[in-house]
């Protein structure tokens, strides 16, 4: 193997197609060692909303700047609650729209690969082969399946639901991962790419990092208008990063505030009111917020008000978002071409890493 199409240039020494299998991997783990990398992503279901800007995205920003950063457009994980054909026709346009939410957010594809996981065929080679490695009952005691049976009422699950976890190993492995950004409710995804990867290891020889869980804001999660659940597009309860100045003002006066207020020279409750959760989120003027706060447990402010002055803050907060969103949306050529070359990018990544694990099986 040429080690010059991993990395686009020659390690000191090596020679195309030359050194043993052993030295090659090695010297590959070794420069591996050096570079961090994180991969993230999202199903591309529809457009993002404020949760997700607050789980997820303003890390991801900040994440940027310190890591070598791929993101996956994981459409082929949409198939595994959502596999009928309508909603496989919906996957270029929700791709699309996510991909304006990324940039009008900040990331940087000079900074971040974007790729689409259906255009990176390899992973489906790679998850083929991690499937050897890891039982149905060890799959079956993920929490998160039981959780996604539940929430969607899915009495017998399909193979391809069961084996997600494996499938988004082998997204994490594939690019080399060394950090995966997720919420305590995902971390036992990362302890089983771990394990996959440990194992791999052992039997065939030292190909994988065994990347670690970045614990962060993406454990943040935000409370819907509704006051009743978090933020979910299902639910109906969310602001989105394009909504209008209109669309978030009418969402943002329909918000759910303190049940227990009827009148608003009554006392009310700030703790767990979604209204103040937003405004301490959103609203940068710390002294406009603690005025609200004493006024509105005095009785001494009415709902109208503190919802009015959320919605300024809000749409303060996106006016920038939407400028730059609205410049992406006049050359969708553009976004074509960023999303094509980060997914050429991680194909070569893919072709390179699946080239290792063959060698080191002896599948060549």
């Amino acid at each position: 193997m040429d080690i010059t199409r991993r990395f686009g240039r020659r390690i000191p020494g090596s020679t195309p197609g030359g050194g043993t299998q052993i030295n090659q991997i090695s010297k590959v783990k070794n420069i591996m060692e050096n570079i961090k990398r994180i991969l993230t992503g999202d199903r591309p279901t529809g457009k993002l909303h404020l949760g997700h800007y607050v789980g997820t995205l303003k890390n991801r920003v900040e994440l940027q700047n310190q890591y070598d950063t791929f993101i996956i457009l994981a459409d082929l994980h949409t198939l595994t609650t959502k596999p009928e054909k309508e909603n496989i026709l919906k996957i270029n346009q929700n791709i699309r729209e996510l991909m304006l939410d990324y940039l009008a957010c900040g990331l940087d594809p000079e900074k971040v690969v974007f790729y689409r996981q259906s255009h990176v065929p390899e992973v489906a080679y790679l998850h083929l082969l991690f499937s050897m490695l890891v039982s149905t009952s060890r799959l079956e005691r993920m929490p998160t399946l039981k959780e996604i049976m539940r929430d969607l009422k899915i009495e017998n699950t399909s193979l391809g639901l069961l084996s997600y976890p494996v499938l988004q190993s082998a997204d994490i492995l594939m690019v080399r991962a060394n950090l995966v950004p997720v919420g305590k409710d995902q971390e036992s995804h990362i302890e089983l790419t771990r394990e996959i990867a440990s194992r791999f290891n052992n039997m065939y020889g030292p190909v994988f990092p065994e990347p670690e869980a970045l614990i962060g804001n993406e454990s943040v999660t935000l409370i819907g208008t509704d006051g009743k659940a978090k933020m979910s597009k299902s639910l109906g309860n969310c602001i989105y990063l394009s909504d209008s100045a209109e669309e978030v003002q009418k969402k943002v006066m329909g918000m759910y505030t303190d049940p227990n207020r009827i009148h608003g020279d009554e006392p009310g409750q700030i703790e767990g009111n979604p209204v103040f959760i937003y405004h301490d989120i959103f609203n940068p003027n710390k002294e406009e917020v603690a005025d609200l706060k004493s006024r509105y447990q005095k009785g001494a402010v009415k709902d109208v008000e503190v919802k009015e002055k959320l919605a300024i803050a809000i749409n303060n907060f996106l006016d920038p978002i939407r400028t730059r969103r609205a410049e992406f949306e006049k050359d969708p050529a553009q976004i074509d071409q960023i999303l094509a070359e980060g997914t050429q990018k991680a194909r070569a990544e893919a072709q390179a890493t699946l080239e290792l694990v063959k060698e080191a099986m002896g599948l060549t």
